[in-house]
């Protein structure tokens, strides 16, 4: 059994090792174009975002999702240290998923584009 199933049942110690019984709900999501999941559940107090991130479970729901290396952050703000970074209650672990296109390049293509549109019509 988990140390969360024995929190969960009250218990204090497993194998004359104390527990601290506070618990906190936190929320891990991941999403791709067509799909995203939202994970709510409860941690103990101190656990980190990464530790959060893989007691959920979400890298099993996307195959290919490498939560080991997949850069996270806290409701849009991206965590260098996501394994050193400790949560709060009510706070939301999201896994970033690698940018397809360079933002910067997008940008100079879609102004360039606009640029030929006015010079033609």
């Amino acid at each position: 059994m988990s140390a969360q199933v024995f929190l969960a049942k009250g218990i204090k110690s497993v194998k004359g090792v104390k527990m601290s019984e506070e618990m906190i709900q936190v929320e891990v999501a991941y999403a791709l174009p067509d799909r995203q999941e939202l994970v709510t559940f409860n941690v103990q107090k101190g656990t980190s975002m990464f530790d959060a991130a893989v007691q959920s479970n979400i890298g099993d729901k996307f195959p290919g999702l490498d939560v080991e290396s997949a850069p996270m952050g806290i409701f849009g703000k991206a965590e260098r240290k996501p394994k050193e970074r400790v949560l709060e209650a009510g706070e939301r672990v999201e896994i970033y998923r690698p940018l397809i296109a360079d933002p910067k390049e997008v940008r100079k293509r879609r102004a360039a584009e606009a640029k030929a549109k006015r010079e033609k019509g």
